[in-house]
Parts: C-alpha cells; structure tokens; sequence
C-alpha cells in the first residue's frame, strides 16, 4: 500500500566493513518500492549500533547526514546484545510510527530481495512475515548443533519453525503488543510464533558473509538456546522432577539388591561394584539438574532486579 510507512531495523556490532555496501543496497530497494508506490515516502532505515569499536558509528553518521538514505539511528553504551539491540530498533520504529518493521543483519547474509515479498504479504493482511533459511553457510558442526536445537526447543514446548532467522517483517498491532512485553531476557525469535497473530512463512537463500566473521561464536549461540528454552518452558523442570524420582527410585533398588547379597552372601550379584558404577552416573545427573534448576533461578533474578535491556548513548532521529 502506498501509504505504508516501513521502517527496516539493523542491528550493529562491528559492522564498518558491511554497512556501506549494505545501507547503498537497501535503500535502492527502498526507492524502488517507494517509486512503485509500495510504500510511504516516508519510510526509513533504523541502525541500532550496540557498543561496535570499530568505526562503526561514524560510518551510521555520515549515512544520516545524506538526506536521501534517511537513515536513523541509536547507539548503546556498550554491548547489550544482538537480541536487545532487535528490540530497541523495534521500539523506536514504533515509537516513530511505522506501519510495519522489518528486521535484518547488517551483513545482509539474508535476501535483501525479499523485503518487497514481506510487504505484499504485509499488504495481504499478515501481521508477521518470517524469513526462513532454506541453506546455511554454517559449518557441518555449527549446522548439526542448530538443527538439534530446534529439535530440542520445539519438544521443550517452544514453537519455533527450523531454521528461523532474525529477518522478519512485523506490523504496528504486533509492536503495541511487543511494547507489553517487559522482560528483560526476551526471546523475540519465540515470542512472535506464540502470539498467535496471522503469521506467513517466506523462505530465502543464505548469501556468503563478504566481509568480516559472524558475531555470533558457538557459546553465544547456546547462551541464545538456553535462554530461549528458560523463558518459554517449564518443561526442563518437570523433566528433572522425574529423572530425580526414577534415580531415587533405581538407587534403592540398588541398595536393597546390596543388603540381598551380603545378608545371603551371593556371588551372582556385583554388588558394591554396580552401586558404586550407578552412585558416579546419579551423581552427574544430580548436577545436571542443579544446573537447569540454577539457569531458572538466574534468570527469575535478573527479572526481579528489572535493569534496562539496553541504555543509549546518543540517537540520530
């Protein structure tokens, strides 16, 4: 639609390499739609730079001054993330009253080319459009660890499709309702499935990253996993309730077994040699399950302490 005001989010962390070439291409496809009266004359690109020290910034600020980029910006007093970055430059499209958001990385891995697709959608009455991966560029590790992920996530109660991206297309109802949201540790990749609002499915090839390395290491990665898992699903807990039950209930056994053979002095029993072998196993286990049990509690304590998801340093508008 013509009147629609579309603001396209990128988040920053180190990206001078990338921003560039990628703020060039994203704007020709911007003039493009707003020449097909896709959209808003008005619409605009928002860069969220969160703590980036190399150059990034001043890059975002020349960008700005160009009138016909109409690029708009913040930047975080130090790095808070890429999922606190997303929801800063969600809030501020909102807050600057786009009609819909599209959100995409900064190094334009996923199909720039595909935002004029979102829109139609957008147009067709779809609150959310998801950009889903139909490759990855990963590596055969970081590829098997994403695809047991999802398994795991979706079994855990999350519903998230496989190989969802941060590259989506969310409309002004599904921001008023984003603005409710005040957690802290927020989980946007589940939280737009859960909403339960007309959501479509677009996939796109994974281009080659030109410049630069992914920001995101493989213990980034699982700390993203483990905080998805512990924000929409109590399922972890009911599984340790369980697994402590069956291990208390096999260790008594066990130790019934024990007494048997040295009260009857059985010699088809191993006795002590098997309690000992399952005493190691429980013990892990019972580790384990501090460890779930404490990803809860730490993320109830820093819910409780309700610190800013992120703090800005300076805003372009």
């Amino acid at each position: 639609m013509q009147d629609t005001k579309l603001a396209i989010v990128i988040p920053c962390f180190n990206e001078a390499l990338n921003l560039p070439v990628s703020l060039e291409k994203l704007w020709n496809i911007l003039h493009r739609m707003i020449d097909d009266k896709n959209i808003s004359s008005e619409s605009f690109v928002f860069l969220v730079d969160d703590g980036s020290a190399d150059g990034s910034w001043e890059i975002i600020k020349k960008a700005h001054e160009r009138s016909e980029y109409k690029v708009k910006a913040v930047r975080f007093s130090r790095n808070f993330g890429n999922q606190s970055a997303i929801i800063a430059g969600l809030e501020n499209a909102y807050k600057l009253g786009a009609d819909a958001a599209i959100t995409i990385d900064a190094d334009l891995q996923q199909d720039e080319t595909k935002i004029a697709e979102f829109v139609k959608a957008y147009d067709e009455g779809y609150d959310i459009v998801c950009g889903i991966r139909k490759n990855r560029t990963d590596g055969l590790f970081k590829k098997t660890c994403s695809n047991l992920f999802y398994r795991v996530i979706n079994f855990l109660g999350v519903n998230i499709k496989p190989n969802h991206s941060e590259f989506r297309l969310v409309s002004r109802r599904t921001l008023q309702i984003l603005s409710q949201y005040k957690e802290t540790n927020l989980f946007i990749r589940g939280l737009f499935y859960d909403l339960g609002l007309k959501t479509k499915d677009i996939y796109f090839d994974v281009k080659e990253r030109k410049f630069g390395e992914s920001k995101f290491s493989f213990l980034s990665l699982l700390a993203l996993a483990a905080k998805g898992i512990v924000s929409f699903s109590a399922r972890p807990l009911r599984i340790v309730f369980f697994l402590g039950f069956g291990i208390s209930f096999i260790s008594v056994l066990l130790a019934i077994a024990c007494i048997i053979r040295l009260v009857f002095h059985l010699n088809y029993l191993s006795g002590l040699e098997l309690f000992e072998t399952w005493e190691t196993f429980a013990t892990g286990m019972e580790i384990l399950c501090i460890g779930i049990i404490g990803e809860y509690i730490g993320q109830i304590l820093v819910e409780v302490k309700a610190r800013p998801r992120y703090i800005t340093d300076e805003e372009l508008k």
